[in-house]
């Protein structure tokens, strides 16, 4: 898609875990073999959306393939907003639309990978995974988007602030 410049659309989950001491975020280490980003950090469910399948569809096949996340689980997901992006790379220009959710996870659960795409998970506090995003390189490229988006929504991020309405801004250039 991006050597043609054709616009992709993909669904990305938060998985949110409320715990007395805060809000905590399950991420994924993707496999190291993958072609696009490899051993980045991930959110606990992403994937692009083939033809023929929306973004729900999509999310629930994901999330048993990437997570083991049980169908009746990951349809609890909400729908919390979509972000766009352009991006200039090697082969093209990416042009992406990514269908963002949150789904909140019972603090028993522990999602398993089911393919070869992610190595591990791991249930990190939501300030953990701000610092992550700041501070250093380790979260992929368009992940960092959608966790910006959680931040704000949240807080983390003051939403009112001229940084928070610039980032708003961004992530909304053409979702």
């Amino acid at each position: 898609m991006p050597a043609f410049g054709i616009a992709a659309q993909g669904v990305h989950v938060n998985g949110r875990v409320r715990r007395p001491d805060g809000l905590h975020l399950w991420v994924g280490w993707r496999s190291k073999s993958k072609a696009v980003a490899p051993g980045k950090l991930d959110n606990l469910v992403a994937g692009g959306i083939p033809a023929g399948m929306g973004a729900e569809e999509t999310l629930v096949k994901e999330a048993s393939e990437e997570a083991s996340l049980p169908a009746d689980l990951a349809i609890q997901a909400r729908r919390v907003g979509r972000i766009s992006y352009v991006m200039r790379e090697e082969g093209g220009m990416r042009r992406d639309l990514l269908h963002c959710f949150d789904l909140d996870l019972p603090e028993e659960f522990q999602p398993r990978p089911n393919d070869d795409e992610v190595e591990r998970f791991e249930l990190w506090p939501v300030a953990r995974v701000l610092d992550a995003v700041r501070d250093t390189e380790a979260v992929k490229f368009n992940v960092n988007l959608v966790l910006i988006d959680l931040f704000l929504r949240e807080g983390l991020i003051d939403p009112t602030g001229a940084e928070g309405i610039a980032l708003r801004a961004g992530l909304q250039q053409g979702a």
